[in-house]
């Protein structure tokens, strides 16, 4: 079996850094010019070469988006800013257009160039096209079935790399060239805004009833007839791989910390199981239920079988089986650690651990006090740092969780 990549997103260094340490093989960012997120989610160009050499320092790499679609005063100054990921050390950068790709090749020609999913590459020929420009790997569109991946890895040169989404958010449009956000916000998804549009709820208008408003489908919360189901490949990772892919891409340049640790710890055990043969039903089972730890949307297969296969009715609303309550910020001694807290906990409470390679370990919330020693029955204010018990193995970057009822 070939290398395979798994590769987590990064909208700050704290995620960064929680990818790293739950299991990430390569993450990627964003800079300050092109890439597909709200501002906040991009990284300096000082951040992005701190973020290099971190990344290099354990021996994985770090992938820069520019996939916006530049306009002619963008593309002058896109060649200097190549070269600029290239000198501060970037792996490759991820690139959606085509004078983009040739003008960044053109200013640095050593900067591998992967181009983005955002190309809508779902076929041998454009794959094809792509390598002869230049590019090393290929994102492929999120519409392609398992079979036409097998046949387009089968009929494309064997050093291109091919790459594919296999959680989170998916868009209604066609890998993501979307314009209702546009249209109804002045917010371009294409440009890095999108006020996700697709997911608000929609009634239906009588022309000669206006101000009447009639739900699409009856239901209490109303109803979401654009949205789509997140995506979610654990139970099918195995047959991903046996069609080509190499890289195996987790969404999410805006989630929180919690959510890449949760995410990435769970396909980091899957992806290291591959090699020795079919998922054991127990331990699919344990991953399947870290999934839901997190907040989605109803999980869905994607196109990967052809038509959505839907874990899941698609009832509007999120889903999350577990609360974050903090981070573990120091081990100390005696059996202790400190914590920051994210969401209240109180004495006796039942916790989980979310560790690396580690599935349900269990804790209870015992001996909590503020680092000066002084009790407490609870913790409710968020960020606070406080001590309790913990067992020996628990580490800094560890997080703790709470099951909802």
């Amino acid at each position: 079996m070939p290398e395979l990549e798994l590769l987590c997103p990064a909208g700050d260094m704290e995620c960064l850094r929680t990818a790293l340490r739950f299991g990430a093989d390569a993450v990627y960012v964003g800079g300050p010019k092109l890439q597909l997120r709200a501002a906040n989610a991009g990284f300096s160009m000082d951040d992005l070469a701190l973020a290099a050499r971190e990344v290099h320092a354990l021996g994985r790499r770090l992938y820069v988006t520019v996939n916006a679609f530049p306009t002619n005063a963008e593309l002058d100054a896109l060649g200097g800013y190549a070269r600029d990921l290239h000198a501060l050390g970037a792996d490759a950068a991820i690139v959606a257009d085509m004078g983009a790709v040739a003008v960044m090749r053109r200013a640095a020609p050593d900067l591998p160039i992967h181009v983005s999913t955002q190309a809508n590459c779902v076929n041998w020929a454009a794959a094809t096209a792509w390598y002869e420009m230049g590019a090393s790997r290929v994102v492929l569109g999120r519409e392609m079935t398992l079979a036409q991946i097998a046949e387009l890895r089968a009929r494309t040169p064997a050093a291109l790399e091919l790459e594919a989404f296999v959680h989170g958010a998916m868009c209604m449009a066609w890998s993501g060239r979307c314009m209702i956000s546009v249209f109804l916000t002045g917010r371009s998804a294409n440009r890095g805004a999108c006020t996700q549009s697709c997911r608000w709820r929609y009634h239906l208008v009588e022309e000669k009833r206006p101000g009447e408003f009639f739900p699409v489908e009856e239901d209490e919360r109303g109803t979401t007839i654009l949205s789509s189901h997140d995506l979610n490949c654990m139970d099918f990772l195995d047959r991903i791989a046996d069609a080509g892919i190499t890289s195996f891409k987790i969404e999410g340049r805006m989630k929180s910390p919690y959510y890449v640790a949760t995410v990435a710890n769970a396909y980091r055990q899957r992806l290291d199981a591959l090699a020795g043969g079919p998922a054991d039903p127990g331990t699919l089972a344990l991953l399947r239920r870290e999934l839901d730890a997190v907040s989605h949307r109803a999980y869905a297969s994607g196109f990967y079988f052809g038509e959505m296969k839907r874990h899941a009715p698609d009832d509007g609303v999120y889903h999350q089986d577990c609360l974050f309550v903090g981070v573990v910020r120091q081990r100390l001694g005696g059996g202790r650690v400190r914590v920051e807290l994210r969401n209240r906990v109180r004495q006796g409470d039942a916790l989980e651990i979310l560790a690396p390679g580690r599935l349900g370990r269990a804790l209870v919330a015992e001996r909590l006090a503020l680092p000066d020693g002084t009790p407490l029955n609870e913790v409710a204010e968020p960020m606070t740092l406080f001590d309790m018990d913990a067992p020996a193995w628990l580490e800094a970057g560890d997080m703790l969780r709470r099951r909802l009822p």
